[in-house]
């Protein structure tokens, strides 16, 4: 059994739909993040930076693994299960550098984005315009690759696909609402998005946790 310590947000979004896909048994251990349950001791002592997701997988090797950090939770997954994580070669490596490309730029990019174009109450032009720049640039990147492959590592759906889903679909909502102008014309992303939620585990995980 593994808990699973999360909220409705991007991040948490892809340890249940990473869950969902490898089919392991998990609790749902609801964090809201509205009201600073994030900082209660007890789940600092889970997830050290105070953030979620994170899980307890109670059955490793050596007794209960917490692991946090959402791109380290899908590889910890991928690894347990040997699904959606290629053991070696090129696609291991694409999921690999999609997933951290995920980490790394679109997920703090978008997470910026938002704050400053949706949920500020002080409107910021130049705030809006250098993040509104960079995820624009960004859904470009992954429209190229999106272009080319059918999912980001290459032939088959991974946790790379899993890290991008739901910020996409999050960025480009915001960008809807807060600058419709500023379309990023990324058909490929839009129809790897398409194709994504039409998985079973995927809109399962996506209602996690029950709110």
């Amino acid at each position: 059994m593994i808990d699973l310590y999360t909220w409705t947000t991007p991040n948490g979004r892809k340890a249940s739909i990473m869950l969902e896909e490898v089919g392991l048994p998990y609790r749902v251990n609801p964090v809201n993040i509205g009201k600073d349950e994030q900082f209660d001791p007890k789940f600092l002592a889970i997830s050290p930076n105070n953030k979620i997701p994170a899980i307890v997988d109670h059955d490793a090797p050596g007794g209960p693994q917490a692991v946090f950090e959402s791109g380290a939770i899908l590889v910890y997954l991928a690894e347990k299960t040997g699904k959606l994580l290629a053991p070696s070669g090129p696609e291991r490596w694409a999921a690999l550098e999609w997933t951290f490309w995920q980490v790394g730029g679109l997920g703090p990019m978008a997470g910026q984005y938002n704050y400053f174009a949706v949920r500020a109450e002080e409107k910021l032009p130049l705030a809006i315009n250098r993040f509104g720049e960079e995820v624009t640039r960004l859904l470009g990147v992954m429209d190229r690759r999106l272009n080319d492959h059918p999912w980001l590592a290459g032939e088959h759906f991974s946790i790379a696909d899993i890290a991008s889903y739901a910020w996409t679909k999050a960025i480009l909502a915001a960008l809807a609402k807060a600058e419709p102008e500023r379309d990023p014309g990324v058909l490929a992303v839009e129809n790897w998005l398409m194709a994504v939620e039409a998985r079973p585990a995927v809109q399962r995980g996506m209602a996690v946790p029950q709110v």
